[in-house]
């Protein structure tokens, strides 16, 4: 059962899901601290690059099945226009302004 991006327990999280899914690059990238890392299956990923590939330019959308850890980790199906639906986890490591330090996110 998909939990409502409303309903994410963690407020940078949920504001993450929400921009990821109305495909709004801009307040995507406000809620990133400036020097924000990333991972895909335990690889460190260039950050740019990687958004505009998985999720902006494809269409990327999230349904998110569970959280723990506070909601700072999320089992969700995630699908673009490269992959199709894929199950995914995400972590999040959230600085103290409240922004998003780092993301890592694989298969499930």
């Amino acid at each position: 059962m998909t939990i409502q991006t409303a309903r994410l327990s963690d407020p940078a999280v949920r504001a993450f899901v929400a921009a990821v899914n109305a495909h709004d690059r801009d307040a995507f990238l406000e809620l990133l601290t400036p020097d924000a890392t990333m991972s895909d299956d335990g690889s460190d990923r260039d950050l740019t690059e990687w958004i505009d590939r998985e999720i902006f330019s494809s269409h990327g959308h999230l349904d998110v099945d569970n959280e723990s850890n506070g909601g700072r980790v999320l089992l969700a199906r995630y699908s673009n226009d490269s992959w199709g639906e894929m199950r995914t986890r995400w972590s999040f490591t959230v600085a103290d302004d409240g922004r998003i330090s780092r993301f890592e996110t694989g298969q499930a």
